[in-house]
């Protein structure tokens, strides 16, 4: 709005000398992606070692293999690619509300909560449920109502979201952006643009949240009695609450049918869009190992087991490929932006805010331009008028 008129009023007046800047290239980002330049490209990356199996063939468009207890990062693929989360984000919803929200707090769900779509754990809201029994159903079972009432407890949906990208930002998953709760996606009007994260991203999500002792029991359980209101049977017997068994979603803990040797915890998800996806910890001989698969053709536990197999034999013997940060280590908004990171809560109100600002901002400074022109010729037409007819009139004293 100002460099355009002024401009205007300098090219009217006559040529004007100005020093030209110094150029120099476009600095480069020394740091090149989060984790390290390996971890830029989309394709397998791996620091092959003798002694060291080859890669497992995973059909997924991500993966992360990480030493969780380093942070280095094994070998990976597409690492920093954004992808539709499914329920895996529901890892990042505990990781945000559990220090956020009491335990033995008592919350009565709405109407809508339990009305969402999906897996649920069926709650009503003729009951009051502890937060503790959420975050059981949530994570054991990935209910998405479960999700959906913490929300509600944490202040509302909007809050929500905004703890969860502020949680997502304070530990450096700048590839994540989080739409919803429980993953839902194409059923909330969700898509890629406005609700991912990748397989890096989600490797640090549960590497800091398995240093919640709470965390961590939720991950861990494998059945669980949900409260529900009581049955005939159990009013005659002076039960005020009754309930049912919750059992887990993820097949490869201690006792399922796919349990894998050390596994601590993980997160599965689905949805039409996603495809599977999965983030998982396991643990052997002191070490602990932290996968993360995004977009898989096939239920994630078998690919699983043979990403979390060859982390175990490569750790220690292989040369990383990348590291997961810690939390606090800095990185500029600007450059979030520009790799795909949108605003926390992509409001299209704010979007169509921010676009008429844009186009008045231009449009105001364009009739400046044109104004300030028009005042600049006219001026200059009514002095050459003026320097004429005193050429053209002789000299009179008498006047």
């Amino acid at each position: 709005m100002i460099t355009v008129p002024l401009t205007a009023v300098a090219l009217s007046a006559g040529p004007v000398l100005v020093a030209a800047p110094a150029t120099a290239a476009p600095a480069a980002d020394p740091a090149g992606p989060l984790g390290g330049p390996q971890l830029a490209g989309r394709g397998v990356v791996v620091n092959r070692a003798p002694g060291v199996p080859a890669l497992p063939k995973i059909n997924a468009g991500s993966y992360v293999v990480a030493d969780a207890d380093t942070g280095d990062v094994l070998a990976a693929k597409d690492a920093h690619g954004q992808y539709l989360p499914a329920s895996t984000i529901k890892t990042l919803t505990a990781l945000a509300l559990i220090p956020r929200l009491d335990a033995a707090r008592l919350v009565r769900p709405s109407q809508h909560a339990c009305d969402v779509e999906g897996t649920k754990v069926g709650l009503t809201p003729k009951m009051q449920y502890k937060v503790s029994d959420l975050f059981h159903a949530m994570l054991m079972m990935s209910a998405n109502d479960a999700a959906m009432t913490l929300a509600e407890a944490n202040g509302g949906m909007r809050k929500t979201l905004a703890d969860m990208n502020a949680e997502a930002k304070r530990i450096n998953a700048h590839d994540t952006l989080a739409g919803s709760p429980n993953g839902l996606d194409t059923d909330l009007g969700l898509n890629v643009r406005t609700q991912h994260t990748s397989a890096y991203d989600l490797a640090l999500v549960l590497r800091e949240g398995m240093r919640n002792p709470a965390y961590l029991s939720y991950m861990r359980a494998i059945d669980f009695k949900f409260p529900a209101p009581p049955s005939k049977k159990e009013l005659k017997k002076g039960k005020k609450v009754g309930g049912y068994p919750i059992h887990t979603h993820n097949h490869m803990l201690p006792g399922e049918r796919e349990a894998y040797a050390g596994m601590i915890g993980g997160k599965n998800g689905y949805t039409v869009a996603a495809q599977q996806t999965f983030v998982a910890e396991a643990r052997r001989g002191g070490h602990t190992v932290v996968i993360a698969l995004m977009k898989a053709d096939r239920p994630p536990s078998p690919y699983a087991a043979k990403l979390l197999d060859w982390g175990f034999a490569a750790r220690g013997k292989v040369q990383p490929v990348g590291v997961l940060v810690a939390p606090g280590t800095p990185k500029s908004s600007e450059k979030d932006r520009a790799d795909g990171m949108l605003p926390d809560e992509p409001l299209a109100s704010d979007s169509t805010h921010r676009a008429w600002l844009l186009v008045g901002g231009g449009t105001v400074g364009a009739l400046l331009a044109i104004l300030v022109l028009f005042v600049v010729l006219r001026r200059r037409r009514r002095l050459e008028g003026l320097r004429y007819r005193s050429a053209a009139t002789p000299d009179d004293p008498g006047h």
